[in-house]
């Protein structure tokens, strides 16, 4: 699997770390989201398409 991210349109919401810690975080100065592991295990991939799908700027990007 392999995640985007677009930076630009994170409005720092939080909810990709809430349904996938370990793949995404958000830097302590904005909150804007990082990314941890971008070719996470196979296993990950429906917390990451939960992630992807919580997100209110649509700002994730996931090809399974």
């Amino acid at each position: 699997m392999k995640i985007a991210i677009d930076q630009d349109k994170c409005v720092g919401a939080g909810q990709c770390v809430l349904a996938a810690a370990e793949v995404f975080d958000q830097r302590d100065e904005d909150g804007i989201v990082v990314l941890l592991d971008p070719a996470p295990p196979q296993e990950a991939l429906a917390e990451v398409e939960d992630a992807a799908g919580r997100c209110p700027a649509l700002a994730i990007a996931v090809q399974p």
